[in-house]
């Protein structure tokens, strides 16, 4: 596995995982009102999907951007 594909995948872990860090503040805050465990855990599969897709779609337009 390359440097590109791990950090891919390690961003949308990223993203999974604060996905639910919010949902479970949400919870806290609310209640437990809402969609069950299977919808959430869903919702977050799609999110580190996507994060990772656009991370491995967008690296290479932010690394070619050497302006800081």
């Amino acid at each position: 596995m390359n440097a590109r594909h791990k950090s891919s995948l390690l961003w949308g872990l990223v993203g999974a995982l604060s996905y639910l860090v919010l949902v479970q503040g949400y919870r806290l805050l609310v209640g437990p009102l809402g969609p069950g465990v299977l919808a959430l855990g869903g919702v977050a599969l799609l999110v580190a999907v996507a994060s990772a897709g656009l991370t491995y779609v967008l690296e290479p337009r932010v690394r070619g951007n050497k302006r800081s």
